[in-house]
């Protein structure tokens, strides 16, 4: 019973995991947030993996999840860090998130609840030719706070999922070791049929 209560909400932790990046995963593409986008599809794949081992008892494909996990917090630890300016780290760098491919922001800056974008026109003679000039006001909420708040949901579901899938495989591990084959011949002591180097033949008499 522990096993399979264990196993379900591991299972439940990784679904959640699935729909919270998948959702992310939307956001960053459109807003071009290329190391983000490989971070997260690298999640999704081991999770996807997690919740095969999960369901399948392979304990190597849970342990894996478990290792990747702290990889995953890290990781969104330092977004956090980054989109809160903690030490050297500044949000508006082209660099870090985008490869500097793009001058991007978060999707967040100008789609965020009550945010209102104004083009202005003209541009500044420094803005590229490619890019618009706008100006945001009415945010209720700043996109770095978003972003944190992103951040901070993935790593409580990394942090829970690290939890149960260590329970998971310490019992795992338990039902292998007290496992025994019923019918085993070991069992039971079995033996096969001894062999016979030569046949008695007794005469029959009519």
């Amino acid at each position: 019973m522990g096993c399979c209560s264990g196993r379900c909400t591991l299972a439940f932790i990784c679904g959640m995991q699935l729909v919270s990046v998948l959702e992310r995963q939307v956001i960053d593409f459109l807003g071009y947030q290329w190391a983000p986008i490989l971070t997260n599809f690298l999640h999704i794949i081991v999770v996807i993996l997690g919740l095969f081992g999960t369901i399948q008892f392979r304990p190597r494909y849970v342990t894996g999840y478990a290792a990747w996990l702290v990889v995953w917090m890290t990781w969104n630890v330092f977004i956090i860090c980054f989109y809160l300016e903690v030490g050297d780290l500044s949000r508006d760098s082209d660099l870090v998130l985008t490869f500097n491919l793009s001058m991007h922001r978060s999707w967040w800056m100008e789609n965020g609840p009550g945010c209102r974008v104004t083009p202005i026109s003209p541009p500044p003679s420094w803005a590229p030719e490619d890019h618009r000039y706008i100006s945001i006001s009415g945010c209720l909420m700043d996109f770095q706070f978003i972003e944190v708040a992103h951040s901070s949901l993935q790593i409580l579901l990394a942090l829970m999922g690290f939890i149960y899938a260590c329970y998971v495989v310490k019992l795992i591990s338990e039902e292998e070791d007290s496992f025994d084959f019923i019918g085993g011949f070991d069992s039971y002591g079995y033996q096969g049929p001894q062999k016979t180097s030569h046949l008695q033949l007794q005469p029959m008499y009519m």
